[in-house]
């Protein structure tokens, strides 16, 4: 644990260059004055609505992170009887693949739009989670552990890479800093951060080695309401287009 500490503190000198030597957007050079505290607050205030559906709209993202990540390698251990190797075998292979999916879906809602993809995989995660749980459960192997944990990874990732920028864009931009950082921070404190406890409560509480994936349905539902919300006149607008063209 020291060791992991101290090497998230040598970055913390690199951050702080990288920061030193970006260039300001914009939107942020074009204010003659820039806003102080007192003000920045009364602008959350304002936007408090923006802000909350934008957390919503991070809480499938964050949850998911955390299942695939951080408690796979509980859940193959102490949950599927498989070895620690494995386990940490599978997380590796769920790195690889966020990384892989990320810049791929990124691109793709570039070209086709953010909500489209937020709004369907959101929908594909409520649909799969528990039968792919449950699927695995039935008959726990490296095999089938790894064949899951890649499509929840999938799921994350392709929802994921249209939602950061998503949030960024949503957000006005005099309260956009700040609106990010606390719409992902509440995420990820409130939701986020609890998957692994929440997890092994919801197993313990049910019997149900598969019931982790009722927090990620409960977290997708979560990203489905926030992007109808936040998009209702471009989904309305598709599907009056597609009703017309009928």
């Amino acid at each position: 644990m020291a060791h992991s500490v101290f090497h998230r503190l040598l970055i913390i000198p690199f951050l702080f260059m990288i920061r030193r030597s970006l260039q300001e957007t914009e939107a942020f050079l074009a204010h003659k004055q820039h806003p102080s505290f007192a003000q920045i607050l009364r602008s959350i205030a304002d936007n408090w609505r923006l802000i909350a559906a934008g957390m919503l709209l991070v809480v499938m993202t964050t949850v998911s992170f955390y299942l695939i990540t951080v408690y796979t390698p509980t859940f193959g251990k102490s949950v599927l009887k498989l070895t620690e190797n494995e386990s940490l075998l599978v997380t590796f292979f769920v790195g690889l693949s966020n990384f892989i999916w990320l810049p791929i879906m990124a691109s793709l809602s570039d070209r086709i739009g953010r909500w489209p993809l937020m709004l369907g995989f959101s929908a594909l995660t409520m649909l799969s989670a528990y039968p792919a749980l449950s699927w695995l459960v039935a008959s726990p192997s490296f095999a089938r552990m790894l064949t899951v944990e890649l499509w929840l990874s999938f799921l994350y990732a392709s929802y994921n890479g249209a939602t950061v920028v998503a949030l960024t864009e949503i957000m006005p931009a005099h309260v956009r800093t700040v609106g990010f950082s606390l719409a992902y921070s509440l995420a990820t404190a409130i939701f986020g951060g609890f998957t692994p406890l929440i997890s092994t409560a919801l197993i313990d509480a049910s019997g149900d080695k598969a019931a982790p994936a009722y927090w990620m349905m409960l977290a997708a539902a979560c990203g489905l309401l926030a992007t109808l919300a936040l998009y209702r006149q471009e989904v309305r607008h598709c599907w009056r287009s597609r009703t017309q063209a009928a």
